[in-house]
Formats: C-alpha cells, structure tokens, sequence
C-alpha cells in the first residue's frame, strides 16, 4: 500500500488491468450462448420402422351378409348389437311358396317309400313261394313248370322292390331340392359374433349385390373376440421386416396405453396408392388377448415393429447428432465447446447408439439448432445436468 501510495503512476495502471479483466469476464458472461446440455449415458437402443398411414383395428372374422335371393323380408329375427351363435337364423325372405314345395315333396317321399315297401314284402313273399316250390319240385310232387314260374314271379317282384326303392330315392333328392330352395331364404350366422349393422326392415325388398355392383349388405356381423392390426409400411422398411418380429401398438383411442404385438402376416405384394407412395401392408396381433378386451373393430392404430435392440450400450439423444456424425462435447473447464466425429450403431427416433468418439458421463448439447452455436463458442447450460 506504501508502494502504491509513492507511486500513483503504479497504481492508476493496476485499477486500469482490474477494471479490463472485469470487463471483460463481465462481456464473456453477457456473450455466452445458452444451450442445453445432456450427459451422455448407457441404456437400450432400438431399430424400429412404423406405419406411414394410419393402421386400422381388424376383427379377425367379419362378414357383410345378403340373400342368396331377392325378396320381401318376411322375419328379422334380431337387432343391432346382438349376440348371436354360429348357425343362427338372422333374416328371412317371403317364402311360403317354398314351403308348400317343402310340404309336397314330403308327402311324396312318404308315399313312395310306403309303395316300395309294400312292393317289397310282395318281393319278399313271392322268395318265399318259389323256396316252397322247389322243396315240392325235389319231392316229384309239382312240375318244372310251376317251379319256373315260381322263379320269373321273384325275379319280376324283386326287380319291382328295386325299382319302388330308387323312386323313393329320387323323391328325397327331390325333397333336398326343395329343402335348399327354402335354405337360400333364410340368412344364417356363418360364426358366432355381434350384429354391427342392418340394412332392412320387415316388409321391404332385399336383393344380393349383383357382379361388380356393391350394394349395402343386409346385415354385417363382426367376431370381436379375436382382433388384429392392418398397417401399411414403406415399402423400403418392409424387407427389413420378417414373421414374429416383435411390435408395439398404439391407439389415438388410449394415448396412454401401448400393447405387446408380433407380426403375423406380411403382404405378399406392394400396394400402390399413389406412384410416390408404395406401401407394404403388415398384419400384427396382440401378445396378451385380455388386453384388447375393450378395443373395437375401426379403431385407428400405430404400429413399431422393432426390428434389432442392442442393450447396455453407450447412446446420446437423436436431435443432438449434426450431419456428418458430430457431436457437440461441451468443456466443463472453461465452458466451451467443441465439434466432435463419433461413429454410430442403430438409431431411433429418440436415442442413437454411439460405438466411438465420446464416452459415457460426457456431455453434449442438445439445441444444436441454437442461434450462435458453434464450434469453440462459449456456452452456459440452460438447466442442470441431468436434470
């Protein structure tokens, strides 16, 4: 202080360097860019691909049933939303026309069947005659005569057996014949499921949908207890896919819930919707069939097909990598930081795998895309670490 106090010149040069050095940390505060830092960690990566359209909910049965025939609903025997089994009678036509038909053959097959078998004990006893014939033949009490005609009269008799036989045989074609004409009628379930719509009331006209015409079914029903997902993947991610992969499904419907799939079918063609836009259609079912218990056939669904995890390894986020494969590692030291090449593994949309270049319990900056940031810039970290 003594020193200072004899030399003024000394001093006004020491409060000038402390004021520089002041100045210009405070102007290094005031320049220095805020990013976020991230601290490079361990974890799981994934190599997954998804839909690029919307995935739909499928039933794994649904059928839009119409008559084999046209005409007037004559007895709709259930509503919207039953429950109904395999076989079921739903819906049918005016047919009493068919019935008496029906009827008539019946009585045909009964009065031919009741002629054959009259015709028949005929048979039967006209045996029996030429046995006793014979047994007298061979006694030399009748005549060789009596014994043919007792042999032609079995033979006509039987031959007339057979014949009443197969015409009672063609009367129960016949009655089959009439019997399907009345079936074609009557819309029966082709499994058990629930009725989801009804095109038709009683008394109207219903006809099937003839070749290359779609006409509203009379009645859809849909088999909810077995459901799967339709997505449609670019056609440059689908070779990467194959049978059994493990998916994951989500729902607009239940945005906070995921649900365990596999891939079960893949589409043996490209379908072309648009030239620039050629999709692969996937098939996924539910792991777990308690799951989709609430779910509906219609619901709109996403589908990530998981196609390579690698586990326990080094990753940094994905919006944090620049072209190139660099990194921005940030200088804890002196708060700068600096463009780093590192080499890459598989990548998702939220974590790529990092083989080389930066290790784990490093940090990097995350808002790459920051106004000012670059190589050997000064930074300061918008939040903690790891926060």
């Amino acid at each position: 202080m003594n020193l200072l106090k004899k030399h003024p010149k000394i001093a006004l040069l020491v409060t000038v360097i402390v004021a520089i050095v002041f100045y210009l940390m405070l102007r290094d505060a005031n320049t220095a860019i805020a990013v976020s830092i991230q601290e490079v960690d361990k974890g799981t990566v994934e190599y997954t691909v998804a839909n690029t359209r919307a995935g739909t909910v499928k039933a794994c049965r649904r059928a839009k049933l119409s008559p084999a025939i046209g005409g007037q609903v004559a007895k709709l025997a259930v509503k919207e939303g039953d429950k109904v089994d395999a076989d079921q009678l739903l819906l049918e036509i005016w047919n009493v026309d068919l019935l008496a038909q029906v009827k008539l053959a019946e009585s045909e097959v009964h009065a031919t069947r009741q002629n054959a078998e009259e015709i028949c004990l005929m048979a039967d006893a006209a045996k029996r005659d030429e046995q006793r014939v014979m047994q007298l033949w061979k006694e030399k009490i009748t005549s060789e005569e009596k014994v043919d005609q007792a042999q032609t009269h079995t033979k006509t008799t039987k031959a007339a057996c057979e014949a009443a036989n197969s015409r009672a045989e063609v009367g129960i074609a016949r009655l089959d014949v009439a019997q399907a004409s009345l079936e074609r009628t009557r819309l029966r379930a082709p499994f058990a499921g629930s009725i989801a719509e009804i095109n038709g009331e009683l008394g109207e006209y219903v006809t099937p949908s003839p070749p290359g015409i779609p006409t509203p079914p009379a009645i859809d029903i849909v088999d909810t207890s077995c459901l799967y997902i339709l997505a449609p993947i670019d056609e440059v991610d689908a070779p990467n896919i194959t049978e059994g992969m493990e998916a994951r499904i989500t729902l607009d419907a239940f945005p906070n819930q995921h649900f365990l799939g596999a891939v079960r079918r893949i589409a043996p063609y490209v379908f072309e919707v648009e030239k620039q836009a050629r999709t692969v259609d996937i098939e996924a079912v539910f792991m777990n069939e308690d799951e989709y218990r609430r779910l509906k056939p219609g619901y709109s669904a996403d589908l990530e097909i998981i196609i390579e995890s690698q586990h326990d390894v080094i990753r940094v986020p994905t919006e944090a990598i620049l072209d190139g494969n660099k990194v921005y590692l940030y200088d804890e030291t002196d708060g700068t930081i600096h463009l780093t090449p590192i080499e890459i593994g598989i990548a998702n949309w939220s974590f790529t795998q990092i083989t080389a270049g930066v290790k784990a319990g490093d940090k990097i900056v995350l808002s790459v895309d920051r106004e000012g940031v670059a190589d050997g810039v000064q930074v300061k970290p918008e939040k903690k670490i790891n926060e």
